[in-house]
């Protein structure tokens, strides 16, 4: 299965580049582009990639509003944010609407094909290290008390695969840790996802951030 790109990137250079590695990869497919945010969801309908690569930072429609405006729509894409720093506000708010995790423009062209095939086919979050790193920065302590009473709503097994999606793993990691088959995996993160009303695996690792519960062994 071919993975549809749209990639949104102010910087002509930095934008050729990123296509021109994604390009080389025979399973994605670089879409349409464009230097803005403005023409995201019109884009989006046209094409329907499975990922949005966008910029954070872009002159008109910035990547948060990209993101608020595309996870809020029936079968959105995933988002990924594209940043120059891996410790970046604006890049907490995108993941607080829905982005599915985010790439450093200086990632490596193995590493920035492997992202993007990865979260393209829904399996896991991206940089989980470098993410929980983000959130640590950013969060807030008000948001403790409320995530932890979100996450009450799950039964002990959905309580251990949410822990294990706020240290980044993925299916297969969190089948062998817990003894699960990856089918059984991909339903308990089903129903988690709609308990916590999350649209994608980064806002449950959010919650479970916030609820202080990746202090514990993944």
């Amino acid at each position: 299965m071919t993975i549809k790109v749209l990639l949104l990137e102010d910087e002509e250079l930095v934008r050729s580049g990123i296509r021109m590695i994604l390009d080389s990869d025979p399973e994605i497919e670089v879409v349409a582009e464009g230097d803005d945010g403005a023409h995201a969801v019109e884009l989006t309908d046209r094409y329907r990639p499975d990922v949005v690569l966008t910029d954070v930072q872009m002159p008109k429609v910035d990547g948060i509003e990209v993101t608020r405006r595309l996870t809020g729509r029936a079968d959105p894409p995933s988002v990924v944010i594209l940043t120059t720093f891996d410790l970046d506000e604006y890049v907490y708010a995108a993941l607080r609407h829905g982005a599915a995790g985010f790439l450093l423009k200086d990632t490596p062209p193995r590493d920035l094909v492997a992202a993007v095939r990865v979260v393209g086919k829904g399996e896991a979050m991206l940089s989980p290290r470098i993410t929980r790193r983000l959130l640590t920065t950013f969060a807030t302590g008000a948001a403790g008390e409320q995530a932890r009473s979100r996450l009450a709503e799950l039964t002990p097994r959905e309580h251990d695969v949410a822990v294990c999606l706020g240290h980044g793993l993925s299916n297969g990691e969190i089948a062998r840790k817990l003894g699960l088959s990856e089918s059984t995996v991909k339903v308990h993160i089903g129903h988690i996802m709609a308990k916590l009303d999350a649209g994608n695996r980064t806002q449950v690792a959010l919650v479970v951030h916030d609820a202080g519960l990746t202090d514990q062994d993944a």
